[in-house]
């Protein structure tokens, strides 16, 4: 064997007990798990290289189910924002917006729309166009695997634009093959951004169509949906309904209950979703575990203010009467940009520009819209936040959920990013099993391993099973944390001395290797 774990105590993501084991890694596969007390003549495994992982757990790799890390996955190989939480596979083109497919003119929109997500791109080779394209650049080697979705929004501006209005039948056609495409091509899923334009312009008519696509071949539509604040309860029964109407399977992301409307609410929500599985829907959802969001200053404004792409944006801004306009839909209406609540500044801190000579403004809070406006304008829409208007238990009621999953909506951008890009998976472990004992550590382990590779219809991940792809991460139950804190969001977490991907030590030890050992994950044909 080329390698066995000796003495581990296994958590093996079905959620059953633990056992302690032997586990034996050969081509980049478990080969053989020996339980403690196996039957007499069971000799233990030998291999070139033997761990002594007494005191830790082994378990599967866990499965980010919303990442944003399109670029940061090729622009830096180390990765250890990822590889050091355990993480041994991320799914992309999230929110609607990603970097294929396209064409020239949609991909420097897109660029310049999600600047705040994942940076200019400058540094990157922007050598495909397609998804098929875009996964075969990451075959040439990253850190950790990734599974991608077809990007609605992305999809829309191509063949559309970013004008608020009814796609007609051939654009709608055109939507119709670009999806298709990049399922064939290997894409899990379709996402949308239901409040980022161009994506939240398309009516559910439009996007139950997208839907049967996705479902012809087999994959599940992951919307970021039309409001998490007022109306959230009826915009998550949208996306029941639709997906429901379309006879394609539902991931709900990053499935929180913010604002102050919603706070206690959440139990409302999981009856909703508890009345629809139980009627036969395929429905799952992923959450992170902290309160604050994170997204984009723009993504704030309203939808109407987008119309037309990043340089009408601008245009409106610079326009005194039409940005009074804007900043009475924020604050006095509730912009839906602003999940229909009238946005409180208090709650909006800068947690990253484009523009070097902003730097000072990162880490404060927005003191009005005379600030945003010039932020704006100045950084060219650049302008991460974070929104400190969570609930701790809504938090805590949704991730106890049956269909629950974990994903960090981790942004890499930005001098001061959420702590979640960083400590999603470690938080889950040290904070919500260890320190108070939401889940089990067991309930927990399934949660980030073999129901997201469940829902990504992966028949070898997920498990530590005899057979399986060796992704696995040995830690510590006793210490494993997350490092990274709102006043030191890039401090890597404590207690995870080993990850593997395919059977390669990424993390060794605590440290990152030079292994790059990720590929694409492409739905199975």
């Amino acid at each position: 064997m080329d390698l066995v774990f000796r003495d581990a105590e296994v958590v093996d993501g079905t959620g059953g007990a633990s056992y302690r084991a032997d586990v034996a890694i050969d081509g980049g596969r478990i080969a053989t798990i020996v339980k403690e007390g196996a039957a007499a003549g069971c000799q233990r495994p030998t291999a070139r290289r033997v761990v002594d992982a007494e005191g830790l757990v082994l378990s599967p790799g866990f499965i980010d189910m919303h990442a944003h890390s399109d670029l940061a996955l090729l622009r830096d190989p180390d990765h250890s924002a990822k590889a050091a939480q355990g993480v041994t596979l991320e799914v992309l083109g999230q929110d609607g917006l990603s970097y294929a497919p396209v064409d020239d003119r949609t991909l420097a929109e897109v660029r310049r729309a999600i600047t705040g997500w994942n940076g200019s791109g400058d540094d990157i080779d922007f050598d495909w166009r397609t998804v098929g394209e875009y996964l075969d650049r990451l075959d040439r080697g990253i850190a950790v695997n990734a599974a991608y979705l077809v990007p609605q929004g992305t999809v829309r501006m191509y063949a559309v634009g970013w004008d608020d209005r009814p796609a007609t039948e051939s654009e709608l056609d055109h939507m119709r093959r670009l999806v298709a495409e990049g399922m064939e091509q290997g894409a899990v899923g379709m996402s949308s951004g239901l409040t980022y334009t161009p994506g939240m312009y398309a009516k559910d008519a439009e996007l139950t169509e997208l839907c049967r696509v996705v479902a012809g071949y087999g994959g599940y539509y992951c919307p970021h949906h039309r409001s998490y604040g007022a109306g959230a309860l009826e915009a998550y029964e949208e996306m029941v309904r639709l997906t429901r109407d379309a006879g394609c399977a539902l991931h709900l992301a990053h499935a929180t209950m913010n604002f102050g409307v919603n706070e206690g609410r959440a139990p409302e929500l999981l009856a909703l979703l508890d009345e629809a599985l139980d009627a036969g829907s395929d429905i799952s959802l992923d959450t992170y575990p902290y309160t604050p969001g994170c997204t984009t200053l723009v993504a704030v404004l309203p939808s109407w203010a987008s119309e037309g792409g990043p340089e009408a944006v601008l245009a409106r801004l610079r326009d005194d009467g039409t940005a009074e306009r804007i900043r009475h839909h924020l604050e006095v209406i509730g912009s839906d940009g602003c999940h229909g609540v009238p946005v409180d500044w208090d709650t909006i801190e800068i947690s990253g520009v484009s523009e070097g000579t902003l730097t000072d403004w990162v880490g404060r809070r927005v003191d009005g819209w005379a600030t945003a406006r010039r932020l704006l304008l100045e950084d060219r829409l650049g302008t991460t936040i974070l929104q400190h208007v969570g609930h701790e238990e809504n938090v805590r009621t949704i991730m106890r959920h049956r269909v629950h999953t974990g994903g960090s909506d981790g942004i890499l951008q930005g001098l001061k990013p959420h702590p979640r890009a960083y400590g999603t998976f470690p938080q889950y472990l040290g904070r919500y099993v260890r320190e108070l004992g939401v889940l089990t550590l067991e309930d927990c382990v399934a949660h980030l391993t073999s129901r997201p590779a469940a829902r990504l219809g992966l028949t070898d991940r997920g498990l530590v099973r005899e057979g399986h792809r060796a992704d696995l991460v040995l830690f510590d139950p006793e210490t494993v944390g997350a490092g990274a804190t709102y006043a030191s969001p890039r401090t890597l977490p404590t207690g995870i001395p080993h990850v593997l991907v395919d059977g390669e030590f990424v993390m060794e030890d605590g440290r990152r290797t030079s292994a790059l050992a990720g590929r694409s994950v492409r739905r199975a044909r």
